[in-house]
């Protein structure tokens, strides 16, 4: 089934597809250090001085102000705009030094090893994805037990016996190899997947007959990103990097195959991106995107123009293939909205924010024996409006039903329509919480995917065509907790400006409010992304120990709508940080806690935000753990894709633009003197998408400027030599992070005495 999103594949630095069920816009460590034991009474040892970084000054004037960088040298061979180099000799041997003086304090804490043994088995429960269905068959992905990666099955029939088709294991015995996505042709004889290794997300698509498990000679580099099968096999399409340095070079392309040799008769490109010569502004976004339609009949072309937002195309696919011309009949251009799309029996059913800030969709008849779509398609038309009281997240196209998936004050509500808008009625869930469906447009059969905070990620078999039905359990991972412990509460604050913000909260049942519980907040607001409820087993031993989890929903993500998500971007990104800071007021206020029991964490575009609160309230929280972050805000730019981000952020280069983003960045806004929180900063070398410099420099200018002991509230870097975004990281090196994050925590909350 070709789903309908309403962002682009990479909307920003935050991670696709993070561990443990856990949802894109959680990122990999919402869960995964959130552990804690019964109160330590070994003393915690004395800690050394942190390894000395030496400053070497550069001073420049933008736009009138004179900023002096104190740490320029420790973007390595990076310094320069636009390079992507490695980092030079010097900084790998600072990062060596700082890498061994983290382990030499966090390995030492009392409890850190009984820690990660606790958490092994919570971290050791499986995850299982819902099935792509092709024909009779059944593929899915599988995680069991101390496996460091998931493997790809396929059952025939949906309750066959299970067989093994993908081992990342046997692909590469150290666990670092993942398997980033799978894509079986219609009639399940072949196997598309993509691979890459140490998260440095570089995926290598690959082809295996179904039948035998043996290798077709296909192979395309460059960094895949999506793959579309024609119906016969004949050939396929997908998109790539022309260039596997450039990350502006994004690429569609169209491959024909030789029927039983399967050697390429043509590899053709379809779409790619602009140059800046064409547009200076959309040639450092996403860029393309293009998919097939399960017909095969038509492309369905796109080109992201922000964060969000796209243009929107569909082509004849038989005109392309046999006169090689894309002639693109525009569907939403220039618009500043996102939208896609898909064809059934020459109908496009549009999914769009065109006019309707929170989603709708419309349909437009095709003609594709016409010599020109444009002209003999029909006219657009209005099926499913727009609800002002909840947000489209995604659309499903199964047989005769348009399945549409709305997030209703954060979390998700399926509403069933035929293909002429007319309801259908809502799909029964099992509760309050995230869902997700698995759809084929050739049957009412599909699988949904439920989680919440307390209730485990399981998949169930549906029929849409009776959407009163009880869902039927699929799969379902053990778990080792009650999740009927806790309780979930959803509270509502109000921001600096008077915005009221929305909150999960959660904890044991029946705990006492009296401010003294050790408390984690986390946040992300950024790239229209929504923070939905997720389980975690790692979280209920935190829960045990009288710890509380609040989740934000600040201003910048998606959990509302685009006007959410605007009043969080460019010159309203103090919003996102206003909202943060009175979550955590709230919370101390409510006496859920206090500040030496609080604690702040994000990762990505969420380690900003950790970093921004730092800098302007280090008075609210006792620790913060800002992962792979974005925190040189003036020179983010420079490096890897972050041009993409513009849109989101701003970029220093633009005078006004700059004014907002310095007054913000973290690492220029840190004060000598000030008594700031004790803070953790991780970084991947092997991201491809935030650059390990914003933690190298954060770090040396935290410890530069703060007026703490470090010798008891120390600022920590951790960077991760086998990983890149988060994504793909194995089991045994998550168990490892998740320890080290959580004994720095229970150190800094006093639960270590």
């Amino acid at each position: 089934m070709y789903n309908l999103p309403l962002w682009p594949p990479v909307p920003g630095p935050s991670i696709p597809i993070p561990p443990l069920g856990v949802r894109m816009n959680t990122l990999f460590l919402t869960p995964l250090m959130l552990v804690a034991l019964s109160h330590a009474t070994a003393a915690v040892p004395p800690i050394p001085p942190a390894p000395p970084t030496p400053i070497k000054p550069v001073t420049e004037t933008l736009h009138g102000v004179s900023l002096t960088d104190n740490y320029r040298w420790l973007e390595g061979d990076n310094s320069k705009p636009d390079q992507m180099g490695a980092a030079n000799k010097e900084v790998g041997e600072w990062t060596d030094a700082q890498n061994a003086y983290t382990r030499a304090v966090l390995d030492n804490l009392p409890g850190r090893k009984a820690l990660e043994d606790k958490l092994r088995p919570l971290m050791e429960v499986g995850s299982v994805s819902a099935p792509r269905m092709a024909k009779d068959l059944y593929f899915y992905s599988k995680r069991e037990g101390n496996e460091n990666q998931a493997r790809v099955f396929v059952r025939k029939g949906p309750n066959g016996e299970p067989r093994l088709l993908l081992d990342p294991a046997k692909i590469d015995p150290t666990g670092l190899t993942t398997i980033s996505w799978y894509v079986p042709t219609d009639d399940g004889t072949l196997l598309a997947f993509g691979t890459y290794r140490a998260g440095d997300e570089n995926s290598v698509a690959q082809v295996i007959e179904v039948a035998t498990g043996k290798s077709i000679p296909i192979n395309v580099g460059s960094k895949v990103s999506s793959f579309d099968w024609l119906p016969d096999n004949s050939g396929f399409l997908y998109r790539n990097l022309a260039d596997v340095d450039n990350p502006y070079s994004g690429q569609v392309r169209f491959v024909a195959l030789e029927p039983k040799s399967f050697a390429f008769l043509s590899d053709t490109l379809v779409f790619r991106a602009y140059t800046p010569e064409e547009n200076k502004t959309l040639a450092t976004t996403y860029g393309p995107g293009g998919g097939l339609t399960k017909d095969g009949k038509y492309l369905v072309l796109s080109y992201y123009t922000d964060t969000r937002n796209n243009d929107l195309w569909i082509a004849s696919a038989d005109t392309f293939r046999k006169t090689g011309k894309v002639e693109r009949m525009p569907i939403f251009v220039d618009a500043s909205a996102a939208s896609n799309a898909d064809v059934i029996n020459n109908v496009a059913y549009i999914t769009t924010t065109a006019g309707a800030p929170n989603g709708r969709v419309m349909s437009r008849r095709l003609d594709p024996s016409a010599p020109s779509l444009d002209k003999a398609a029909g006219e657009m038309r209005e099926i499913i409006p727009e609800r002002k009281d909840a947000v489209i997240e995604g659309v499903s196209i199964a047989k005769g039903i348009i399945a549409v998936d709305y997030l209703k004050n954060a979390s998700t509500e399926i509403q069933l329509f035929d293909f002429d808008g007319k309801s259908l009625g809502q799909l029964k869930l099992p509760g309050i919480g995230t869902a997700s469906l698995s759809t084929d447009s050739d049957r009412t059969e599909a699988f949904l995917s439920f989680t919440s905070y307390n209730y485990p990620t399981t998949v169930f078999r549906v029929d849409l065509a009776k959407p009163a039905s009880e869902p039927v359990l699929w799969e379902q991972p053990a778990v080792p907790v009650d999740p009927s412990s806790v309780e979930v509460k959803q509270e509502w604050y109000t921001s600096k400006d008077g915005t009221k913000v929305s909150m999960f909260i959660i904890h044991k049942k029946g705990l006492k409010l009296d401010g003294s519980n050790p408390t984690i907040l986390y946040g992300y607001g950024g790239f229209n992304v929504p923070l939905t409820p997720a389980f975690s087993a790692p979280l209920f031993q935190w829960f045990d120990a009288g710890g509380i989890y609040a989740v934000a929903n600040l201003r910048g993500g998606g959990e509302y709508g685009k006007d959410w998500h605007d009043s969080g971007r460019l010159d309203k990104k103090q919003n996102v940080f206003d909202d943060f800071i009175a979550a955590a007021e709230y919370l101390i206020q409510k006496k859920y806690t206090s500040s030496p029991k609080l604690a702040v964490l994000g990762g990505s575009n969420g380690g900003l935000l950790t970093g921004a609160f730092v800098a302007q309230r280090p008075d609210l929280a006792a620790a913060a753990i800002s992962a792979v972050p974005l925190l040189d805000m003036v020179r983010y730019q420079y490096f890897l894709m972050a041009r993409y981000w513009v849109p989101e952020y701003g970029s220093s280069e633009d005078p006004s633009q700059f004014k907002t983003i310095l007054a913000y960045c973290p690492y220029n806004n840190l004060k000598k003197g000030t008594k700031y929180p004790a803070v953790m900063v991780t970084a991947g070398e092997n991201d491809s998408r935030v650059h390990p410099l914003h933690a190298r420099k954060f770090v040396a200018a935290m410890r530069e400027n703060t007026g703490s002991d470090q010798t008891t509230q120390p600022i920590l870097l951790w960077v991760d030599r086998e990983a890149g975004h988060g994504q793909g990281k194995p089991l045994n090196l998550r168990i490892r992070d998740a320890a080290d994050q959580r004994i720095f925590l229970m150190w800094q909350l006093g639960m270590l005495k």
